[in-house]
């Protein structure tokens, strides 16, 4: 996917942040971006710089490397070359006293370096202004997204399938799958905006593996590829007839992420009560689905869900043993974590256009984790499915 993000785009992008800002900080001066998302998402091209945006002056990306590729791959008007960040100061008689910046990912050594250069006394966030215009797409993100959409459901749906072998290994099968991604259009990475968390792909667990704990923030597991790489799959652990297949898997196209989970029975048919568990969590998802509508409270939401739960169904939804994850849904777009999530304390009501993978699923002891997951659209009908609608356990006997 090598097309210039439109001028349009960007223009519309930073009206926004401009007006979000006026709205939650009224006497904010100036912002800069230094995170490599969003500057994609304001400048259209992944430099290492800063865009440095003032309160009643035209926008400027300083980039350190590389500024021709930059000026190749974007549309933004105002890009300039520097080599260090005091060709940046030099270009301010007066810095405000206060910078906003991305909190969330600048870390205390580049803060420090920031103050020595500019000189401002306090730097506040600005990441929740940042993560609340990202979270409405516009028809060209949206395009995007469905064309991921489209791979990811080819791939899970139709060619996962052929791939499940008697011996096959979780890390074999994670890769072969990977492989079919990439040459089907996938950009080849899955982005997480979680503080220092990487992801190649996602999981992939045969059986009781997927009920392994894991440090990332989601309600299945993985033995991983080693202690130091916990993600895509052991080499390991091998395919045997019986086994619950879970695939959680990232696909993106253009830098914009769809997310879905897959499950198969692989050999022979799960126990009926295994079975019945994963059809009400994918009757759940259509619950869910049926009230992402503009103006729903994603708090509202998941409370309304958790309170028809029958206690026996609670225990290990979202999550094995003690380790349930309290939501059950979350935004996506340049990352696969966005916000806002479906969970408590999210009370800003949802807009049309906004994305979400919603993933109700349950781990069962000596079997794995079963459930569902798929990326919908906001809109006044409802959540729209954009990576399928296939209910999962497919069987492959």
């Amino acid at each position: 996917m090598k097309s210039k993000v439109p001028f349009t785009e960007l223009q519309a992008r930073m009206k926004r942040f401009r007006d979000k800002m006026k709205v939650s900080n009224p006497d904010w001066e100036i912002a800069v971006v230094i995170n490599k998302i969003n500057l994609y998402y304001f400048t259209g091209t992944m430099q290492d710089g800063l865009l440095m945006i003032p309160r009643g002056d035209e926008a400027i990306f300083w980039v350190r490397r590389s500024y021709e590729r930059a000026l190749e791959e974007s549309f933004f008007p105002n890009i300039k070359p520097m080599n260090t960040y005091s060709d940046v100061a030099a270009s301010f008689k007066e810095f405000p006293k206060v910078l906003y910046m991305e909190t969330e990912s600048v870390p205390l050594a580049l803060y420090q370096r920031l103050q020595k250069y500019f000189s401002f006394t306090v730097g506040h966030a600005v990441d929740a202004q940042i993560a609340a215009i990202r979270a409405i797409k516009s028809p060209y993100e949206l395009s995007l997204m469905e064309q991921s959409g489209k791979i990811h459901q080819r791939v899970m749906e139709d060619d996962v399938p052929k791939l499940l072998k008697e011996g096959i290994s979780e890390a074999r099968l994670a890769t072969e799958v990977f492989s079919l991604l990439v040459e089907e259009g996938h950009h080849g990475v899955t982005r997480l905006r979680g503080f220092d968390t990487e992801m190649a792909l996602g999981y992939t667990a045969f059986g009781e593996s997927s009920l392994y704990p894991t440090c990332f923030y989601g309600p299945a597991g993985s033995y991983g590829i080693s202690w130091a790489v916990p993600t895509m799959g052991s080499r390991e652990r091998k395919l045997k007839k019986g086994d619950l297949v879970y695939m959680d898997l990232g696909c993106g196209v253009g830098g914009y992420h769809t997310d879905k989970t897959m499950t198969y029975m692989f050999g022979e048919s799960l126990p009926e009560k295994a079975i019945s568990i994963h059809n009400q969590c994918v009757e759940i998802q259509y619950q869910i689905a049926d009230m992402l509508k503009p103006g729903a409270v994603p708090a509202t939401i998941y409370d309304t869900i958790m309170n028809s739960l029958s206690h026996a169904f609670r225990e290990n939804f979202m999550g094995f043993g003690k380790r349930a994850i309290p939501f059950l849904g979350h935004a996506i777009g340049l990352w696969t974590d966005e916000l806002p999530i479906i969970a408590k304390g999210f009370s800003e009501p949802l807009k049309e256009g906004m994305v979400f993978a919603i993933e109700p699923k349950k781990g069962i002891e000596d079997i794995g984790v079963v459930g569902i997951e798929n990326t919908f659209v906001v809109t006044p009908q409802g959540g729209r499915s954009i990576t399928g609608d296939h209910p999962g356990l497919l069987p492959v006997y």
